[in-house]
Order: C-alpha cells, then sequence, then structure tokens
C-alpha cells in the first residue's frame, strides 16, 4: 500500500477533480470524501516515508507543504480518517496535530472545504496554514 503524492500546487485541482467525481457518482450526496491535515513537524522525513508506504491505501493522495500533510482519502467518512490518524500516531509514538473535512458535509466547494479546515486548525492549535492563502483567491 501507499498513496500517490501530487504536487503541492496542484492541490485545487485535485479538490475539484474529488469533488466533480462524487458528485458524478454519489447521487445519495454522502460523506464521499474526507481531507486529513496532520502536522509531521519533528518527525524525520525517512520515518514519514515509511509511514506513507505502510499506511495508506492506493488510491489516497497526499499533498505536502514543508511539515503539513494533507490526505485526501476518497470514500472515507470522518470515522476512517481518525483511523488513519491514529495509526500515523501510533507509527511515530507521539501525538499529532491535525484535522479533518468531509465532502460535502462540511464544505461544498474545494475553497469552502479549505476555509473549514485551516478554520479548525486555527482554532484547535493556534496555528495559521499559511500553505493554504491561494485558496482566498
Amino acid at each position: 500500500m501507499a498513496g500517490v503524492h501530487f504536487g503541492f500546487d496542484n492541490f485545487r485541482q485535485l479538490l475539484d477533480l474529488s469533488i466533480g467525481l462524487a458528485q458524478r457518482v454519489d447521487e445519495s450526496r454522502a460523506e464521499s470524501f474526507t481531507l486529513l491535515y496532520c502536522d509531521f513537524l519533528e518527525v524525520e522525513q525517512s520515518v514519514i516515508d515509511s509511514s506513507l508506504e505502510q499506511i495508506l491505501r492506493n488510491s489516497d493522495a497526499i499533498l505536502n507543504s514543508k511539515s503539513d500533510y494533507f490526505f485526501l482519502l476518497p470514500y472515507t467518512d470522518k470515522y476512517g480518517a481518525q483511523i488513519v490518524k491514529d495509526m500515523f500516531e501510533e507509527f511515530f509514538a507521539r501525538s499529532l496535530g491535525s484535522a479533518m473535512v468531509s465532502y460535502p458535509i462540511d464544505g461544498e466547494s474545494s475553497k469552502a472545504l479549505v476555509d473549514e479546515l485551516a478554520n479548525n486548525v486555527s482554532a484547535m492549535y493556534k496555528k495559521d496554514l499559511r500553505c493554504l492563502d491561494d485558496f482566498s483567491s
């Protein structure tokens, strides 16, 4: 198992694509995917790489800006995303700053989802996700 790593500059396009696919195939409007944020600060890159290989599915997307990692988990609700986060914490033997949003419950556009995620991270950890500033436009 291993997720697929995308360049961070493709974040908006990947979210828009996932929303488009969800709208086409999921008429029930259930939680079509969850976007999980994890702060991997102070975790060695080799350990991160190993964890991504062992924890994520081939269908999961990975985007990161430095130590800020974002995982787009298709057909995964928040309960499933929490399991993924717990697996990372167990792998690293440490707590992680994290937050998650699900489409369409937490937003029906890429901007709405990212704004909600950034607001959650700011409220819980007093951290600004400056890497997401491009979504403001």
